[in-house]
């Protein structure tokens, strides 16, 4: 099917560019709704259910956030578990010639 778009006037170019977008949503819908049968029956294959899937637990758990070790004495809000970088009143304190033990809750 090939169609001489430079010999159709305006009018009915504009008619099947509404056909065409309609087509598309349609196509889209159609293929959406296998995409979703197919990843249902892939998931029951397993034993689950597609919604246990989506929303279930991830692998691995989730990780739960360090407690803190040591607190800011200026600031009793501040604290800081003792990973990653030291905050900046950790490194005010030991400037200021405070150990870090001092700082331990």
């Amino acid at each position: 099917m090939t169609l001489d778009l430079s010999k159709m006037t305006r009018k009915e170019l504009l008619q099947l560019q509404g056909d065409v977008e309609e087509a598309l949503r349609t196509a889209e819908l159609r293929e959406r709704q296998e995409a979703l049968k197919a990843a249902e029956e892939a998931a029951a294959k397993y034993g689950f259910s597609l919604d246990e899937i989506a929303n279930g637990p991830r692998p691995g758990g989730k990780k739960t956030k360090a407690a803190p070790k040591y607190r800011n004495p200026n600031n009793p809000e501040e604290t800081w578990t003792g990973r990653g970088r030291k905050p900046h009143w950790v490194h005010a304190a030991l400037t200021a010639g405070m150990d870090i033990s001092d700082l331990e809750i």
